[in-house]
């Protein structure tokens, strides 16, 4: 939920939905895992994605979190305004 959150103040993403707890299984440093882990969605216009991966490693606990992104093909126009304007980036006053 911190990770949502501070991602969403810091308006990197227009929004951060967290599902879990999920198990998960893989090979770590040459060992079978298993961790009880959170699924965070993270909705964002592909600009912004290399902003969320380098706050998302800075902060995540993990030393390779996993980072992907799936790319929205479409979606309601008003939604996908909202989600540019609260994700904008602002400049600084002169």
């Amino acid at each position: 939920m911190q990770l949502a959150r501070d991602a969403v103040e810091a308006r990197i993403a227009g929004s951060g939905q967290v599902a879990g707890p999920i198990a998960s299984v893989y090979w770590w440093e040459d060992e079978l895992e298993r961790a009880e882990e959170w699924f965070v969605f993270f909705k964002l216009p592909a600009d912004r994605y290399a902003d969320l991966s380098d706050f998302l490693t800075e902060h995540h606990s993990y030393d390779e979190p996993e980072i992907v992104a799936t790319p929205i093909v479409a979606g309601e126009p008003g939604y996908l305004q909202w989600l540019s304007e609260e994700t904008r980036v602002e400049e600084p006053l002169a």
